[in-house]
């Protein structure tokens, strides 16, 4: 509890006990009026100044000016009826304090969790200087390509690789994921992961300015000042409401007495006030004013701890229509990291076709090229490989311990007068033949990430109507990537303009109130990113103008985190929605009832102080995602 919540309760509880003495101790007179305007002006002298600056500024009718007006003119009615009965000014004052108690607490919880995002903003870096001795340094001075320190406790401060040392790294704050990651020399790392272990040596990649975590803190500061269409039509209810339910209370406490005189009758002037004055507290909006942005700041805030960052309440309102998910496939479905996943009809053991392929490939850096010299896993020894040859689109003749090695594609194989050996593995074939002998073949494809099957899964148990998968790969190899993750479509062979014009097509036949969301994570995804009614980035490994394009962003790269924020998207939504119609139908209710003498001050108090503190305890639900 915050100093400022303290003392409000402090006020509450001095209110109560005196309201409490007041009940047992017997008073008349002035001493009575002294002592329940000392409950009021202890309990709310606070919303009289707020009013009171609110005349001043000319910007008169919030709900602050209400409940003065209806405790104040309740405190009159009781004086110039000489009832002595204070207690329902007071009381009215004292709930309502007790809902803003809540409000407040809601509210520092839903800060609180963003908050606690906000602490993996590194505050310094260690650079070894010229004598060999760290110095401490602000994270904004170091250059790229500086090797900064980072002992076990301490933050990575930018992002980089890691040139010495091995460690483990707590990540949650970025990823939401509660398992440590490890990590060795040659592993990127990123900056606000917390180093738990070993002691590493990092160069750096990025300035600060561009590191994860000063975009992770840039997208969650800027969430909450996006608004969704449920806040502004809040907002926009709120200002035409409040002045005509005070004229309309105005009107209740005038109109009728007028119209008894008018027929000779008695005006009863303190029946219609009292009754204006129930019509004002019910009428206060703060449970809709209140409610509904809260619910989506518990929403971000929630999402956030879970590694689901989404840019703004405008956005989660999008999502929660999802109902076409279109997804990119490397790096996205797959890991985007090509793997050996067999060698075939090998006439030699596989380790040797393996040695001939990986050091005739060893002077590429082709992505096949590296993914043989990778599964190899030992030196290549570069003397012992002669005469390479590229042949573009087709492979690499080399001469490697004397021997002629051909590793490519079937082309190759018959241009030197080998006949290969057809695969029916789905990906990238490599024939490799020795001295003019076909010797085997080695097959390397993007392999699809293990979570990859749930996250399609996840998403029509959520009620997606279908999946689709756009991607520049073969028809072969993307067909058979859609068929073991269940995608209903797949658009194969596809450039990133025709991404774009695929997107348009979906986006032109869907219906008008259903939305279109796509998950991509390479620099050609970032047009279809910003074309799509959502576009989802992933953020550990997606490239910088992917999670700039995107509306939402998952920071551990994990595709059923996709479902996930759907999931919280339509919780939130439809906590926000409980809460417009429980307020309205509410108030609207004893607000008749308030017109026509049905409802006394202490409904009036559950009207506005119990809707509001039962929508806020609502709202507080959006920020335990881990429920939804």
């Amino acid at each position: 509890m915050t100093n400022k919540q303290k003392m409000m309760l402090a006020r509450i509880l001095a209110a109560a006990a005196l309201l409490v003495v007041l009940a047992l101790v017997p008073t008349t007179g002035a001493i009575r009026f002294a002592g329940y305007m000392c409950a009021y002006l202890i309990v709310g002298w606070d919303i009289l100044r707020k009013a009171g600056k609110g005349i001043l500024n000319r910007r008169i009718f919030d709900e602050n000016f209400l409940m003065a007006i209806a405790t104040v003119g309740a405190i009159a009615l009781a004086l110039y009826e000489g009832s002595g009965d204070y207690l329902e000014a007071v009381a009215v004052m004292l709930f309502y304090q007790v809902g803003e108690l809540f409000q407040s607490y809601a509210v520092g919880k839903s800060r609180r969790s963003i908050s606690d995002l906000m602490n993996i903003r590194p505050d310094y870096a260690w650079v070894e200087n010229e004598k060999g001795n760290l110095e401490k340094r602000d994270p904004d001075e170091v250059p790229i390509g500086t090797v900064v320190t980072v002992r076990p406790g301490e933050k990575i401060p930018m992002d980089g690789i890691v040139t010495s040392g091995s460690s483990s790294l707590n990540t949650s704050a970025l990823t939401g994921e509660s398992l440590p990651r490890d990590v060795e020399t040659g592993m990127a790392v990123e900056s606000g992961c917390i180093n738990l272990t070993g002691v590493l040596k990092i160069r750096t990649t990025k300035g600060f300015g561009d590191s994860t975590a000063s975009k992770v803190l840039d997208l969650v500061e800027n969430a909450s000042s996006r608004k969704a269409k449920s806040e502004e039509f809040i907002s926009k209810f709120a200002r035409w409401y409040t002045p005509l339910v005070f004229f309309g209370a105005l009107a209740l406490a005038l109109l009728p007495p007028a119209y008894a005189l008018a027929a000779g009758a008695a005006p009863g002037w303190d029946t219609w006030i009292y009754r204006a004055l129930i019509f004002l507290v019910i009428s206060c909006p703060c449970a809709l004013v209140i409610s509904v942005p809260l619910s989506f700041f518990a929403g971000l805030g929630g999402a956030s701890r879970e590694g689901v960052l989404i840019k703004g309440a405008n956005y989660m309102e999008t999502l929660a229509n999802a109902a076409y998910v279109v997804f990119d496939k490397t790096g996205t479905l797959t890991k985007g990291v090509f793997e050996i996943v067999g060698i075939h009809h090998g006439t030699i053991p596989d380790e040797e076709i393996l040695h001939y392929a990986a050091h005739a490939e060893s002077a590429s850096t082709h992505p096949i090229s590296l993914s043989l010299q990778r599964a190899y896993g030992k030196a290549i020894d570069r003397s012992a490989v002669t005469d390479i040859r590229e042949l573009s689109g087709r492979g690499v003749l080399a001469c490697v311990e004397g021997r002629v090695v051909a590793a490519g594609n079937e082309k190759l194989m018959r241009e030197i007068g080998v006949e290969p050996v057809s695969c029916r593995s789905v990906g990238t074939i490599v024939h490799v033949a020795v001295d003019g002998a076909y010797v085997g073949h080695i097959v390397i494809s993007d392999v699809v990430k293990p979570e990859s099957k749930e996250a399609i899964a996840a998403l029509k148990a959520a009620g997606v109507k279908e999946t689709v998968m756009l991607t520049g790969d073969a028809p072969k190899t993307a067909e058979a990537v859609a068929a073991e993750l269940g995608i209903d479509r797949v658009r194969a062979g596809l450039l990133p303009a025709d991404k774009v014009n695929e997107v348009e097509a979906m986006l032109e036949k869907k219906p008008e109130g259903e939305k279109l969301a796509f998950v991509g994570d390479g620099i050609n995804d970032a047009p279809v990113l910003a074309r799509a009614d959502v576009g989802i980035a992933m953020g550990a490994m997606g490239s910088d103008a992917a999670i700039e394009a995107a509306d939402v962003v998952l920071m551990d790269d994990d595709p059923t985190k996709v479902a996930k924020a759907v999931r919280i998207a339509r919780k939130c939504m439809t906590i926000v929605r409980e809460n417009i119609v429980f307020a309205i139908g509410v108030k609207a209710i004893c607000l008749v009832l308030g017109a026509v003498g049905l409802a006394n001050m202490w409904m009036a108090i559950f009207a506005d102080v119990g809707v509001m503190v039962l929508a806020i305890l609502n709202s507080i639900r959006a920020m335990f995602v881990k429920e939804l």
